[in-house]
């Protein structure tokens, strides 16, 4: 059995920690003309095959609501960031592709962005974050049944 005050204790530094290094990184997107979700949004499309997502992959990314993802997006494909398209296989769905602008932003931001992220995490050796990459995924999955 999981010592409950221990787990209590685990939880608030991992919630505390994640707020820190968030709000940390948060300046890497000071006067880059992209808001931090929109910069999830870009990784997410352009990490995709051909660099189009389904607008529901895009959603299930954010910490955002359905209606505030797709309000997201509209306004990035009215700067010219993204494109919309229906998804051919769901006659409901959308998809949503990363334009050559928004590619070249991303790539752009990218690059800063993951410096000072690795600047922060050198902070921990490659062991702890391989232990730290492990528990987190382990933190993620679904529960097993006891």
């Amino acid at each position: 059995m999981t010592d409950r005050r221990l787990a209590v204790e685990a939880w608030e530094s991992l919630f505390r920690a994640q707020h820190e290094v968030f709000e940390e990184l948060r300046g890497d997107f000071a006067d880059t003309g992209l808001t931090q979700a929109e910069y999830d949004v870009l990784l997410t499309v352009t990490r995709s095959e051909e660099m189009t997502a389904r607008l529901r992959d895009v959603t299930a990314n954010m910490l955002i609501s359905q209606p505030s993802v797709s309000r997201l997006v509209d306004r990035m494909v009215a700067r010219g960031l993204l494109a919309k398209c229906p998804d051919p296989d769901d006659g409901r769905g959308t998809l949503v592709r990363s334009t050559e602008q928004g590619t070249a932003t991303f790539r752009r931001i990218a690059t800063a962005h993951g410096a000072s992220i690795a600047e922060r995490m050198s902070r921990l050796s490659d062991v702890e974050l391989e232990q730290l990459r492990a528990l987190t995924a382990k933190l993620r999955s679904p529960r097993q049944p006891s």
